[in-house]
């Protein structure tokens, strides 16, 4: 990843919401893996434990990639990678709670997909 324009060990102010959010989706995947784990039937555990996953694995991987000082582009690939965890656990988490459609979980599937290549363009390109 390239060094944006803070100084060492400072992030900027995208850098720390980046980072932030990725913390606090982490955290809500793992209360999400327990509740899904210990409150819910067996129907719906498997999609539960899908959007937990999702929002567990790359929830860490963006806050620990915001902690790098991410240049702009890359800044904005960890926004859609954020983007993608809600578009696909949201989804998955709005058909348990409120009976809707998956409609957006593919969309947030394909959105993470577009966000991981243009991590890796992106250090190519470094």
């Amino acid at each position: 990843m390239a060094i944006g324009n803070a100084a060492a060990g400072q992030l900027t102010a995208a850098g720390r919401a980046l980072f932030a959010s990725g913390a606090t989706f982490a955290a809500a995947g793992v209360a999400l893996s327990a509740y899904a784990a210990h409150a819910v039937g067996d129907g719906a555990r498997a999609s539960l434990q899908a959007a937990a996953l999702m929002a567990l694995v790359h929830g860490a991987s963006a806050a620990a990639l915001a902690r790098q000082r991410p240049g702009r582009r890359d800044r904005i690939a960890l926004a859609a990678m954020l983007l993608g965890v809600v578009l696909f656990s949201g989804s998955l988490l709005a058909a348990h709670a409120l009976g809707t459609p998956t409609r957006l979980a593919p969309v947030g599937g394909a959105v993470l997909i577009v966000a991981w290549l243009a991590l890796a363009l992106g250090a190519l390109a470094d």
